[in-house]
């Protein structure tokens, strides 16, 4: 049938419109292509010069011409992206990688159907928020490279569930790395790439089980890092590249064994510590290993010949050099860290083959291991059984720290175990029965002696298969209930008799007690010293002055147990002088006031306090939980110490007091504090620092303080604990030595006397610390230490000082070889430039090294010191006489008309002259002593409550 011709034209008109329209690109695609054509203004040679978008090179639209793709990288495109860029609600791709784009990028909100973004190697500034919101379908993000603003990883980023792969190395992302990209979230996701960002915190537990094969998390330009552990990776078994160098992990290595894809990790430049587990050495995967910069311990690793091995020489903390086994004593050590999860400090000190070559917390003796000590280092875990193979430990000390768990059994066998400190961590159970002379500290934890949770108590029963419960031994449940109701009737009779006998004994000791002290007439009386139990030869006594308020006019001798055998220090009868009552000293110091306390040590606390007539004192006031052991020990040391010497430069004690638990000791008041708050502190407190003239009157002040408890006193005394913290300053600036809590009589002549090992590390000579025997050199020792401290500023012991130069006496030994760099040593608040000071320095510092020497007999006596500082503190220079001098002495002159001479100068009467002749010396020689301080000094302080 022929169309007619007016139909036929219509029908193709419809026609050609219906084509046109087909074929051009949706009008809102088209815009935001123009737009993005216009913003990037490629050269022609990209081939957009088409007039429909969809025609143009590298983009791709769908078959209702809506743009799917754009693929332009590497076109060397420059310019930025127009925000009309979120129109292309169709796009599937968008691959913008390796050009110059700069800008902000737009937001690609409800992207549903995007799964390709390539952006890496731009110059994007900033990334929105809501960037990934909706993309449902994402599966490969690769935006390196670019200079964003610091941002997060968003938590939108959960909508990519599909998400395969996610890089943005070198792309400013900060904070932690989130616990989404676990397999929950992400199940497909095989890279996960995140390079050279500024992320912190550690790897979220989250990645265990996940399917990811490439991990890089290397590089963090953060203060912190990322750092922890890399446990969860041992879960990570479709793993194949782990990158984890240049940052902050620490910790020992997880097991390896399931990683059997893995070819490729990198741990360099961590503090990663412990051993290389043979887990990692054994994969026949592996092609290449990372280790170099890192605290790895044991024995040097092995692996195969056809893994690549960066593992660069004394970059680790490896005990040779060689794959070869370590030292036994090496081995049990480590074997010890282990339980604490190998601490990095103890990795950074222990390097070597040799545990007695300056291995921190390790003390030798003729390399046998006779003391460990990690006390405060924050260590976590538990103590560890291993301890028990160093047979030859003396002394360990866990102390201050967070070990959790019981105290082993095995350590109760050890042979040659003196000491052991756990006190201050979170122990529980039951404490070992150790032999009766080894010295246990518990204090501070408050579960330690409560079985475990999980334990049994004795006689309980236990479950057989049918359920019933049967004790052992038993044959069945009517046995087993008489023999419980048995128990349970001989433990009440028992504790029925036991409560009877108690009380009787009470009521007993009441009674006597009440007809010895029926005479007490005062609640506020003289303090009479509570009888302590203790055998003649294991006791200090003490004599105690009746007193009107005592009973009768009688003296009376108490005992306090010894600390140490040995201890012969006696206390003299001048002791009864200075008993001062409870009540005074609560009066003086306004009730033991927080505003009034001076310091706080290991035994107490110090407070001021104020007579009436305006004296200030000093109160040492024991803490109630130490008035036994160590602490009463301290207690009775410094009266008996101060009681017996007395000299300018040894602190002076006025009185002390002992009522029930209190138990208080009474000073002179040194008003500017110890020496280390002037030496170390004197910055934060905003106080002067000590010119070095000041500093050397303090030292010898201090040695001649020494020189008198060793050889002037008439007993030989060691101090024991001579450091900064003990050395107390009055308003002239003139020190004082204090707190004897720690003197021991010294012995006769020569030899030395083993005691407890006391004092604090950094002050303790060698031969002290390794063997516990002393004689007066282990002070001459801590007095070369001090000197160290006065002429560098610096403490005897610093850890915020690298590894070399932490312990003052072996870097100060090795600085002062170099001149120059002796200089740079002195403290900078010391003017050090003058020829004189600095010559001053330098013989102080050659004193310094000769007190601090290895041996105790290349050390001097104190008296040594002493001469060397007097000349230089005080200098004397002969001056010309001058025959003209008023003063002039005229030797052909008899005594008295030289004092008429010089009385007439000065203008005196005949009556100041013949009173003052009255204290001249008698031509017999004989000598008007006078006493340094009053004796009943104690009565002058009890007149303040009324007697």
């Amino acid at each position: 049938m022929k169309i007619p011709t007016g139909i036929g034209f219509f029908l193709a008109l419809i026609s050609s419109i219906l084509i046109s329209v087909h074929s051009q690109t949706n009008p809102t695609d088209s815009d935001v292509m123009i737009s993005l054509k216009k913003s990037l203004n490629p050269s022609p040679e990209l081939g957009w010069s088409d007039p429909d978008p969809c025609n143009w090179k590298h983009i791709s639209c769908s078959d209702d011409k809506r743009v799917t793709r754009i693929q332009i990288g590497h076109q060397n495109l420059q310019g930025t992206l127009s925000p009309n860029l979120s129109y292309l609600t169709r796009l599937e791709r968008l691959e913008l990688q390796w050009n110059n784009i700069s800008g902000p990028l737009p937001t690609l909100r409800n992207f549903t159907s995007l799964q390709v973004i390539m952006l890496s190697n731009n110059q994007f500034t900033s990334i929105p928020s809501d960037f990934f919101s909706g993309m449902t379908s994402l599966q490969s993000v690769e935006i390196d490279n670019n200079p964003f603003s610091s941002w997060e990883l968003p938590e939108s980023l959960r909508d990519a569930s599909t998400l395969q792969n996610f890089s943005a190395n070198n792309a400013n992302i900060t904070g932690n790395l989130p616990d989404f990209f676990g397999p929950d979230e992400f199940p497909g996701l095989v890279n996960l790439h995140l390079a050279f960002n500024s992320l912190d915190g550690g790897l979220p537990s989250s990645f265990s089980g996940s399917q990811i094969e490439s991990i890089w998390v290397n590089g963090q330009k953060s203060d912190s890092k990322l750092t922890g552990d890399i446990d969860v990776i041992q879960n990570m078994t479709f793993l194949k590249e782990a990158w984890f160098h240049s940052n902050g992990f620490s910790g020992p290595l997880p097991d390896f064994s399931g990683l059997m894809n893995l070819e490729s990790l990198s741990l360099r430049d961590n503090h990663f510590t412990g051993p290389i587990p043979l887990s990692l050495m054994n994969l026949t995967s592996l092609k290449i290993v990372n280790l170099t910069n890192n605290l790895f311990q044991g024995p040097t690793p092995k692996f195969a010949n056809s893994v690549s091995l960066d593992l660069s020489d004394d970059t680790n903390s490896f005990c040779l050099p060689e794959p070869i086994d370590c030292d036994p004593r090496v081995n049990t050590l480590l074997s010890i860290a282990k339980s604490t999860g190998y601490p990095e400090r103890l990795a950074e000190n222990w390097k070597g083959n040799d545990p007695c070559l300056n291995w921190f917390g390790i003390t030798c003796n003729n390399g046998n291991i006779t003391i460990v000590n990690f006390e405060k280092m924050g260590l976590n875990g538990s103590i560890s059984p291993d301890f028990a193979s160093l047979k030859s430990l003396q002394r360990l000390v866990l102390a201050d720290n967070n070990f959790t768990g019981t105290i082993p059994q095995e350590l109760s066998a050890l042979p040659s175990l003196a000491e052991i400190d756990v006190s201050n961590n979170r122990l529980h159970g039951k404490i070992p029965s150790f032999r009766s002379n080894v010295i246990v500290n518990t204090n501070g934890n408050p579960d330690i002696g409560k079985p475990d949770d999980n334990s049994a108590t004795p006689g309980s029963s236990s479950n057989d298969n049918n359920g019933s419960k049967k004790g052992p031994g038993s044959r069945n449940g009517s046995e087993q209930s008489k023999n419980w109701i048995g128990i349970v009737v001989l433990s009440i009779l028992g504790a029925i008799i036991l409560t009877l006998f108690v009380g009787l004994t009470v009521f007993c000791f009441y009674k006597r007690k009440q007809k010895r002290f029926g005479q007490v007439q005062s609640p506020n009386a003289m303090v009479i010293h509570p009888r302590f139990s203790g055998s003649d030869n294991d006791s200090v006594k003490i004599t105690v002055a009746g007193s009107s308020v005592s009973v009768g006019a009688m003296s009376e001798t108490h005992a306090f147990p010894g600390s140490e055998s040995g201890d012969n220090i006696q206390m003299g009868e001048s002791t009864g002088n200075m008993v001062i009552s409870i009540q005074v000293l609560k009066n003086v110091t306004n009730n033991f006031s927080k505003e009034n306390i001076l310091g706080q040590g290991g035994f107490g606390t110090v407070y001021k306090g104020e007579l009436h007539d305006g004296t200030k004192i000093a109160v040492k006031r024991m803490e109630s939980g130490v008035i036994t052991g160590k602490g009463l020990s301290e207690f009775k040391s410094e009266i008996a110490v101060l009681t017996k010497v007395r000299h300018r430069n040894l602190v002076a004690l006025l009185g002390y007091c002992l009522d029930g638990n209190e138990k208080l000791l009474v000073y002179e008041y040194m008003p500017q504090g110890t020496l280390s708050r002037h030496l170390f502190s004197w910055a934060v407190e905003g106080i002067k620092p000590l010119e070095w003239t000041r500093r050397l009157t303090i030292a010898l002040d201090v040695a001649r303080g020494v020189e008198y408890l060793h050889n002037l006193a008439h007993q030989s005394f060691i101090h024991r604990d001579l450091k900064p913290s003990n050395i107390l300053l009055g308003d002239d600036m003139r020190a004082k030595v204090g707190d004897f809590g720690l003197v021991r009589l010294a012995p006769e002549g020569k030899g030395s006397i083993e005691t407890r090992i006391a004092g604090t590390f950094g002050y303790l000579a060698p031969e002290y610390a390794v063997t516990g025997r002393v004689t007066t050199k282990v002070d001459v020792f801590s007095f070369g230490v001090i000197l160290m401290e006065l002429i560098t500023g610096r403490k005897a012991l610093d850890e915020s000082q690298p590894e070399e130069s932490m312990h003052l006496v072996t870097w100060f030994r090795r600085i002062h070889l170099n001149k120059d760099g002796f200089r740079k040593a002195i403290d900078p608040s010391i003017d050090a430039t003058e020829d004189e000071v600095f010559a001053s320095i330098s013989t102080v510092a050659e004193l310094a090294g000769h007190c601090s020497a290895r041996e105790p007999y290349q050390r001097p006596d104190m008296g040594h010191a002493v001469n060397v500082l007097s000349s230089l503190v005080e200098i004397w220079k002969p001056s010309d006489q001058n025959s003209d001098d008023i003063y002039g002495i005229d030797f052909d002159m008899s005594l008295p008309q030289a004092l008429k001479k010089w009385q007439a100068f000065e203008g005196r009467s005949q009556m100041e002259s013949t009173s003052s002749s009255s204290f001249l010396p008698s031509m017999d020689n004989t000598q008007t002593s006078i006493p340094t301080r009053p004796y009943g000094f104690a009565e002058s302080f009890n007149s303040l409550d009324g007697r």
